[in-house]
């Protein structure tokens, strides 16, 4: 069997620019040069991997700044991106960071968060791959719930396999022989009647007629064991969480276990993960995960233009810049500490996003801006992509709400002049108060369904169709209202 890493990256060469585009236009509408710089980015990674080791490592990746209002697609895109390529993909607010020093989380937690995003998703690729193997391991456990002692019956010593030496040593009483003669046929009836008995119960477990008996099953959960490097590291959310640690294993003890009555159903589930735990090699999962950070990872940084410093610095831009600055190395390529090793940043590619309708990337600190060398500019949505946006993509408004709805019996049939109308109000309630892009759609959506969303058990087995005039009945009061409709929509 390949290595899981090998198959990953087999997987991402199969992608060209043009299919990671494809691929996005599924879900996000318009924002072609965004779409482009992204799949040219990624791609270059790919190829990256191709060359020799020598040259490989001086293959710096070229990060992203995109510019753009709330509302237009910057974050799914980054989202959408890591799902593509199966990469460990985290989103980060530039806003929730302060400067060493300052109470707050430092910038290099964001790294220790997408180690241990990557730590999940190989454990759950691993477990997957276990989970056949596993299948015997659960049945029998499940029998021995069932059966309690069918496992471990005593075997009687065969009366035949004594060793006599010494007639004048060894004096067998005659009854006490018998006795074990007859243990010994007993037992071996007894075993016969416990392996007819399993076999019948391995068959109904298998068709699944025991799903509902109860089993009293003991649950055992291991506290995580701090490590002394981490102790030693000197990060303080690191050593907040290993003096945690600490204090569970001394209140608790190496294990908690718990006694629990249960389904089958349930005990099949607890006992998989149980059994799934024990088979991961946590080594091997450590190393596939740290080598897909460094080498694919994905740290997507929003609202970078809070963080920028607008004019001359002063009280708590000063933080601003320190925040930038601390970022700054972690963006050239640095090692830091998680409890897992040490990452090294270098090849992690950083996409970072802002409306900056305050300040410019230019005011961002020179040397953060060199370190983003590919820049683009998102475009304000308008009627024509509201519409394409209610409709299109996979995973569309009106398909979600269609077919939530579909659970209670109720159809809904939006008309052409519905969506029309929906994307005009979107449009003209961005215009008039703030401009929050296609997010406007899902508050608009909602007042439009309300009272359908409401009473829908009321209308099972119903058609609803949903019109211009019936939008307008439910919305136009408010959006034609300035004051209504920046507070409702």
């Amino acid at each position: 069997m390949p290595d899981k890493t090998e198959v990953v990256i087999k997987e991402k060469e199969e992608l060209t620019p043009k299919q990671i585009v494809e691929r996005l236009d599924q879900y996000i509408i318009g924002q072609n040069k965004a779409k482009r710089a992204v799949a040219v980015a990624l791609r270059n990674r790919y190829r990256r991997l191709k060359l020799p080791s020598e040259i490989r490592d001086e293959v710096a990746p070229k990060n992203i700044l995109m510019i753009g209002p709330t509302g237009v697609g910057k974050t799914e895109i980054a989202r959408r991106l890591a799902k593509l390529c199966n990469a460990p993909f985290i989103k980060v607010e530039a806003t929730k960071y302060t400067e060493v020093g300052y109470v707050g989380r430092d910038v290099e937690s964001m790294v220790r968060d997408l180690m241990a995003v990557a730590i999940n998703d190989v454990k759950a690729e691993m477990e997957e791959q276990l989970k056949s193997s596993s299948v015997s391991i659960v049945e029998e456990k499940l029998l021995d719930l069932l059966l309690p002692g069918s496992s471990d019956t005593k075997k009687a010593t065969p009366f035949s396999a004594m060793k006599q030496t010494d007639s004048t040593e060894i004096q067998i009483d005659l009854n006490e022989a018998k006795k074990i003669i007859d243990n010994e046929n007993n037992q071996a009836e007894k075993n016969k009647s416990d392996s007819s008995t399993k076999e019948k119960f391995r068959q109904m477990l298998r068709e699944g007629k025991l799903e509902d008996r109860e089993v009293e099953l003991v649950v055992q959960r291991n506290p995580s064991v701090p490590s002394m490097e981490i102790i030693a590291g000197g990060n303080m959310e690191d050593l907040e969480n290993s003096m945690q640690g600490i204090l569970n294993m001394i209140n608790g003890g190496s294990k908690k276990s718990k006694k629990r009555t249960i389904t089958i159903k349930e005990a099949r589930k607890i006992i998989t993960e149980e059994t799934l735990e024990s088979m991961v090699d946590r080594e091997k999962v450590g190393d596939v995960a740290k080598e897909r950070v460094e080498q694919s990872g994905i740290i997507f940084i929003d609202e970078i233009d809070k963080i920028a410093v607008h004019g001359e610095s002063s009280g708590q831009d000063v933080s601003r810049e320190g925040v930038q600055r601390d970022i700054l190395p972690i963006v050239e390529g640095s090692n830091v500490n998680t409890k897992w090793g040490v990452i090294d940043t270098t090849h992690i590619l950083f996409i970072a996003a802002g409306a900056f309708s305050v300040a410019a990337p230019s005011d961002l600190i020179p040397e953060l801006q060199g370190r983003f060398p590919l820049r683009v500019e998102l475009d304000s949505l308008h009627k024509d992509d509201f519409k394409r946006i209610l409709t299109e993509p996979k995973n569309s408004l009106i398909k979600q709400y269609t077919a939530l709805l579909s659970t209670e019996g109720v159809t809904l049939k939006f008309n052409e002049d519905a969506i029309d109308r929906m994307s005009f109000i979107a449009e003209d309630v961005n215009s008039k108060s703030e401009n929050i892009g296609a997010r406007r759609l899902h508050t608009i959506m909602e007042k439009v369904l309300d009272e359908i969303s409401f009473e829908a058990n009321e209308h099972k087995g119903e058609e609803i169709e949903i019109n211009a005039d019936y939008v307008d009945t439910k919305i136009e009061g408010i959006a034609n209202n300035e004051d209504l409709s920046r507070y409702i929509l």
